[in-house]
């Protein structure tokens, strides 16, 4: 079996709900990231890809119906570009860049691009279908932007709590203060908003419409102004609006091709896929599971934490990754070093392949050789892929 390679990667700026990006159709945000990626790659012909594998959690809306091939189509692309979309709910574009990387190695293709997208402003009211025509009774709409929605009654009641009851039990089981998660989320708007002044996302960012940064990142943000919110889910909680991440607008991707795909794409590779794993637990206790995940993805890439020289963990609650960050034992100041979710933001389908993104571009800034990234996803699961630095293992 071949590798498969991390050629380049790129994203929208993320843009908060019903913010800069709420008249953006998430199909249209697709297309617009697919063409910047492609813009990274001007030696390469379009007509190379040999697949799109793209994720969106929600697809209820303007994102139903293959958003990936939709984007494809919308984008200009040569129509005999088959394209599949995946949804792992917050994992899903990492899902699509390991599912994307496993093609590559096997050799049904030398170039896939993978990515995601989540428009989570457009997301839809939904309704339920009813059992018989014309019911006498009212119907409620249900949000699809976040969360259980539509539950199955035979769900047991203690893994159907809300995502931030879920990551509050989390904090009962490892005492995480909730100084230490205002902590940890000031310093991911700090680190987020130095690593646009100082340029690191000038390359890796496309500009959506008129929103050229990303729109959540609040540089004043310490400690103490995050001590004054109040708790959202527990009137005795530690969780706040200030440390989880927000409700976001986005799309991600990233060209992923074999070694000789070099020569076709004018590129020379960045990043190997050293390893992946996926891991699963019970669905309250999702936030804890890139734990497991990543001691995996290390597992099958033959290496330990010893050897990793970056992490990039979504922040989706700053009291999960802080626990996910303790069990692993890692300096701490190697996670996240250019801002995280709370600060950049959470559109769920892109999340995963921002991290990747984010992590080959911060191995060869910090001549690493190996770096994680990692995510947690609702109902119980997390995924993690391990990154080898080309250049740092030459």
């Amino acid at each position: 079996m071949t590798s498969a390679y991390v050629y380049t990667a790129t994203r929208t700026p993320f843009g908060r709900f019903n913010g800069a990006l709420a008249s953006t159709r998430p199909d249209d945000l697709a297309a617009s990231v697919l063409t910047g990626l492609l813009a990274t790659a001007p030696g390469g012909d379009s007509a190379a890809i040999d697949e799109v594998v793209w994720g969106c959690a929600n697809q209820a809306g303007e994102d139903n119906r293959n958003v990936g091939r939709m984007a494809v189509l919308l984008a200009g692309l040569p129509v005999s570009i088959p394209a599949t979309t995946v949804n792992r709910l917050c994992g899903s574009s990492l899902d699509a860049a390991i599912i994307g990387s496993r093609t590559v190695e096997t050799g049904d293709a030398e170039v896939v691009v993978v990515g995601g997208v989540e428009s989570m402003t457009r997301a839809p009211w939904v309704l339920p279908k009813p059992e018989r025509a014309f019911p006498a009774g009212d119907t409620t709409a249900v949000s699809t932007t976040l969360g259980w929605r539509l539950v199955n009654k035979r769900m047991p009641q203690e893994w159907t709590v809300s995502l931030g009851e879920a990551n509050e039990q989390l904090q009962d089981r490892f005492g995480i203060s909730r100084e230490r998660q205002d902590e940890f989320a000031a310093r991911s708007h700090q680190l987020a908003a130095t690593a646009w002044d100082d340029g690191f996302y000038d390359d890796l960012v496309v500009p959506a419409g008129d929103l050229t940064r990303d729109e959540g990142i609040r540089p004043g943000s310490t400690p103490e102004t995050l001590a004054g919110l109040k708790p959202v889910f527990r009137t005795d909680g530690t969780i706040t609006a200030g440390n989880a991440s927000p409700l976001n607008d986005g799309a991600a991707a990233v060209l992923l091709g074999s070694e000789a795909a070099a020569t076709t794409l004018g590129l020379e590779p960045q990043a190997r896929i050293a390893g992946r794993g996926a891991y699963a637990l019970e669905p309250q206790a999702f936030g804890y599971a890139p734990v497991e995940a990543a001691n995996i993805a290390l597992s099958r890439a033959g290496i330990g934490w010893d050897q990793v020289g970056a992490v990039e963990l979504n922040e989706a609650f700053a009291v999960q990754a802080l626990a996910c960050v303790d069990a692993w034992k890692v300096d701490p100041d190697i996670v996240n070093a250019r801002g995280g979710a709370i600060a950049i933001g959470h559109p769920l389908g892109a999340s995963g392949a921002r991290l990747v993104g984010t992590l080959a571009k911060r191995l060869r800034e910090e001549n690493q050789r190996y770096g994680v990234a990692a995510i947690c996803i609702g109902v119980g699961q997390a995924l993690a892929v391990v990154l080898e630095n080309v250049e740092a293992s030459a």
